[in-house]
């Protein structure tokens, strides 16, 4: 626990000597999430994650002719911030992508890695296994020119596409990103944003611990089905939006999959869900999380939500009687 709390503060201790949190950090500070995680190809999948693989997407507004930077912190796989299995033994590979079906093709946005989902074209791509030079330090991307990710009309914005996969090994990778415009500081983009479509991470080990996932609902949303993979129990889900107040949604068991369904109204059309994850123990765990359409098309969950952290708006209901 105290490693983790220490990861966390760490991490946040640069952004508030600049005297605010900034909102590009992967994982947002306001998702409170541990951090991401990939465990290697020949990880046991009741450990929590399920296809040990994570693909995010990073938005830069299309106005926006500067270099940016994609930077991963302790990319390796070994030393004080990863979870160990037995020996350390495995090998993390990350890819970026650029251009045309980096995010357009439909196998990127799946939830399962699977068909063409490494479409667009490769930027680079390294692989980390026990690497002292990264543990518990900084890996940086680019710079890279804005153009060279794909335009996505619907986000007004250049599109890059990172991929993490484990390639050997059963240790859990533990790991951050920053979209950053500097190589060696995270210094938010203006008006950029991150988001997946499959979230795999680990829980703040806390009780009472509150996560915050963000699906973007869409005006073709009629309803969701949340699916959650590992979740051993041991956290309890709600919904919120401006039209729900607390929604309970189906909790997974230890290696399995949970699903609910969730009707959407037209008032929750153009903004973000608030999926309020409560951790039930104080012990880490880690998890898989998706939400899909009634046409089975996954939702995508931003860093910094879309229309802002939903509220309820209550309606009262008055009639006159005459």
């Amino acid at each position: 626990m105290r490693a983790f709390q220490f990861f966390i503060f760490c991490l946040l201790l640069p952004l508030l000597r600049n005297g605010s949190v900034l909102a590009q950090a992967v994982p947002n500070p306001g998702e409170n999430i541990a951090s991401l995680v990939t465990f290697g190809a020949q990880a046991d999948k009741s450990w929590g994650d399920d296809d040990f693989t994570q693909t995010f997407f990073f938005l830069i507004p299309k106005q926006n002719r500067q270099p940016v930077y994609i930077r991963v912190f302790d990319p390796d796989c070994g030393g004080q911030f990863d979870e160990m299995r037995f020996n350390w033994n495995t090998t993390t590979e990350f890819s970026l992508y650029g251009g045309t079906g980096a995010h357009s093709g439909p196998d990127a946005r799946a939830t399962e890695p699977k068909g063409a989902f490494r479409s667009g074209t490769l930027l680079k791509q390294v692989k980390f296994g026990v690497d002292k030079a990264y543990d518990g330090k900084w890996y940086t991307f680019g710079p890279l020119n804005p153009l060279e990710g794909e335009l996505v009309p619907e986000f007004d914005g250049y599109v890059f596409k990172l991929i993490a996969q484990g390639k050997s090994g059963d240790d859990g990778n533990l790991y951050r990103y920053f979209l950053s415009t500097s190589p060696t500081q995270n210094i938010a983009v203006e008006g950029g944003n991150a988001f997946t479509y499959e979230y795999a991470f680990r829980l703040v080990p806390q009780r009472r611990a509150i996560t915050h996932l963000y699906p973007f609902v869409n005006d073709r949303v009629v309803s969701i089905r949340q699916s959650n993979f590992d979740l051993d129990g041991d956290v309890g889900i709600k919904i919120f939006s401006v039209a729900k107040n607390g929604h309970p949604a189906e909790v997974s068991q230890d290696n399995v999959w949970a699903r609910s369904v969730h009707p959407i109204s037209e008032k929750e059309h153009g903004l973000s869900l608030d999926m309020r994850l409560t951790s039930l123990t104080k012990e880490g765990n880690d998890l898989v999380f998706y939400v899909t359409d009634q046409y089975d098309v996954a939702l995508p969950f931003f860093a910094i939500p879309l229309g802002g952290p939903p509220r309820y708006r209550y309606d009262v209901d008055v009639k006159i009687r005459r």
